[in-house]
């Protein structure tokens, strides 16, 4: 009970406890308004009130930093508990520009690559498409690297509707064309011409099994390794905590690297470019790989920051190495 009392009157005091915070463009330096809050109030309210003087803005677009070196304020973090704002501080604000959620991206992102390949698969006999084409129907590794690269990006597609679990809700709508560029663009040049009349199959069907057996292990630990993000942060919450394996076997990489979804991702791709032996698909491998490792190499810095028991061994996505 009495902690109780102490802590109702910290936040009765917290309340009444009022100051002014300026907030100034990001670009400019100059304040664009001023803002009376309380200690008790968290960033949202911030921005809530900030709206009220331009309608034009939403919290999703609004970042602030108490200076422009500093990363952006979380929307829940309370006004007093930050040290350094105090009345008559200012803090650096940004509009980030429209935003679209990251489930709708990924969305717009997986499916079409699923339409762009499967349109010039079917259309192998189609003479516009192919001058060349003979009417002959598609070989087993036509069929199967069909099978695999529309799999991949349907998995996708479910991962992002019932396990992806986002940290950040937007990101801005700008990013969108040159994302759907990069993977609509990729795909049609992949199918283009692992559908072509004059695909030349693999010399081997020891390289296919091969391929395909790689491409297998890297989506099973793909999809192992995201079930595992999803199970290490509550539904409806922030939270963040040090990657560990679980029972799974396929998770055992969470000990070597921290974005082992990466690492699997990369190699269901290298998989994919030996089953299919196409130029394009390997570039898409290299090109694809080397984004993964930059995103990995800024999260395992982020881990290390956050936690300061963080496994020292660890890399970023490639094990013993980086």
């Amino acid at each position: 009970q009495h902690y109780f009392i102490q802590s109702n009157l910290r936040d009765r005091f917290l309340k009444t406890c009022n100051m002014k915070i300026d907030i100034a463009s990001s670009k400019t330096g100059k304040t664009v308004i001023t803002v009376d809050v309380t200690k008790s109030d968290t960033i949202l309210d911030v921005k809530k009130k900030h709206i009220r003087e331009n309608s034009g803005l939403y919290p999703s677009r609004m970042s602030y930093k108490l200076s422009l070196k500093d990363k952006a304020l979380g929307e829940d973090v309370k006004i007093g508990d930050v040290e350094t704002l105090t009345d008559g501080s200012v803090l650096y604000f940004k509009d980030l520009g429209p935003q679209i959620g990251w489930g709708t991206v990924f969305l717009a992102e997986y499916i079409g690559p699923i339409v762009a390949y499967l349109l010039f698969y079917f259309s192998n006999t189609c003479d516009w498409v192919y001058p060349d084409n003979t009417g002959q129907p598609h070989n087993d590794v036509q069929n199967l690297a069909c099978f695999c690269y529309v799999g991949h990006y349907v998995k996708r597609v479910l991962e992002t509707i019932f396990i992806h679990r986002f940290s950040k809700a937007t990101m801005p709508i700008g990013n969108l064309l040159k994302n759907c560029t990069y993977y609509w663009g990729f795909s049609t040049l992949i199918s283009y011409f692992i559908n072509h009349p004059l695909y030349t199959v693999p010399s081997t069907t020891t390289q296919v099994y091969a391929g395909l057996s790689i491409y297998l292990l890297g989506e099973l630990g793909n999809f192992s390794t995201h079930l595992a993000f999803k199970n290490m942060r509550p539904a409806g919450t922030k939270v963040r905590v040090i990657p560990m394996p679980n029972g799974n076997p396929l998770c055992f990489l969470f000990n070597l690297v921290s974005c082992p979804n990466y690492t699997y991702e990369a190699l269901s791709w290298i998989g994919f470019t030996v089953l299919s032996q196409t130029f394009f698909a390997g570039l898409f491998t290299l090109v694809g790989a080397g984004q993964m490792l930059q995103w990995a190499l800024g999260k395992h810095r982020n881990y290390k920051k956050e936690f300061p028991d963080y496994p020292k061994n660890r890399k970023a996505m490639i094990p013993f190495l980086m």
